[in-house]
């Protein structure tokens, strides 16, 4: 098979690993070996790497405010925002390239297997797209994430708002309105949910996310994301 990325036959030497895992890789070794893993101390809340595991500066000001205090218990990032992972991730989200994904399949199956199966959450939801960044991608990037997890998958969030979070000052990130809205609420009551999205940059959306499903019912609300910027 070829590279999802360079394109170029892949030549695999099997191994226990893929054979047990059934592993099919979908990246050669060389360009996979370009994307940066996050390893070392992070950041207890938002797994930003650093020296060492005390909360970060960003996350002690969402800690600060009441309104945002303690709404998203965790999150757990995979990979660094990089030059190879921005020229994928381009590709992928941008260039309507939905067959990516399969190249962080195994990745996002073994942070969730360390990091999150601990926790013996109930449910996946990916964040949603609005409707017209929808249209004119073609899929969900996040969803296809979530694909990947041995978790029940829950579509109970819609999107209003296509203006990028992390296009918003911090004190317009504050004071918006929740671009979220949620059906179904019965089915996310006392519920641990796990949201799932490519990017986490300022912690913003998955907040209001979170903030939405605590209030109307969710026990609480941890994330999954593949790259932490």
């Amino acid at each position: 098979m070829r590279c999802l990325i360079c394109k170029q036959e892949i030549s695999e030497t099997p191994s226990w690993k893929s054979l047990l895992l059934l592993n099919e890789m979908a990246t050669c070794e060389e360009c996979f070996q370009q994307f940066e893993k996050i390893s070392g101390s992070t950041c207890p809340l938002c797994h930003r790497p650093q020296t060492n595991e005390q909360p970060c500066q960003d996350c002690i000001i969402w800690q600060e405010d009441s309104n945002w205090r303690d709404i998203l218990e965790k999150n757990v990032s995979i990979f660094t925002y990089n030059e190879a992972m921005k020229e994928v991730l381009a590709t992928y989200k941008f260039r309507g390239d939905a067959a990516l994904s399969a190249v962080f399949r195994q990745e996002l199956i073994e942070a969730y297997n360390k990091f999150l199966k601990p926790l013996k959450l109930d449910i996946a939801i990916p964040i949603p797209l609005s409707k017209e960044r929808l249209y004119e991608r073609g899929f969900n990037q996040a969803k296809l994430f979530a694909d990947f997890l041995p978790l029940p998958q829950l579509d109970t969030l819609t999107r209003s708002d296509d203006k990028k979070q992390s296009k918003k000052s911090r004190h317009e990130r504050l004071l918006s309105e929740n671009v979220f809205s949620l059906r179904e609420s019965s089915k996310i009551e006392k519920k641990q949910i796990l949201l799932v999205d490519d990017l986490y940059t300022t912690g913003s959306t998955l907040r209001h996310a979170a903030k939405i499903l605590l209030q109307n019912g969710a026990e609480k609300v941890y994330s999954l994301t593949l790259i932490r910027s």
